[in-house]
């Protein structure tokens, strides 16, 4: 999390406003409902699993073992039957 001076980007009236409250504290401000994005999403972390996913499963059914597909892909047995074997 990187933290923003409240100088750099508030008006002097809110910033006094605020100090009536809290002086010298770090305080979170959240998002508005609505405007969070899922994990991975900014990143591409997300895209990349799903590309990965999708790989898995086109090798599953052209005939790779769940070992062997653990052993390509560094993953566990019980992860790999959770990617062939899901429905999405």
């Amino acid at each position: 999390m990187n933290y923003v001076k409240a100088t750099a980007v508030l008006p002097q009236e809110l910033i006094k406003e605020i100090q009536k409250y809290v002086q010298g504290e770090t305080i979170y401000i959240p998002k508005p409902e609505g405007s969070h994005q899922k994990w991975g999403t900014r990143s591409g972390a997300r895209q990349l699993i799903a590309e990965r996913n999708d790989r898995i499963k086109h090798d599953f059914r052209n005939g790779m073992s769940i070992a062997e597909l653990a052993d390509e892909y560094f993953l566990s047995t019980e992860s790999i039957k959770k990617i062939v074997y899901s429905t999405k």
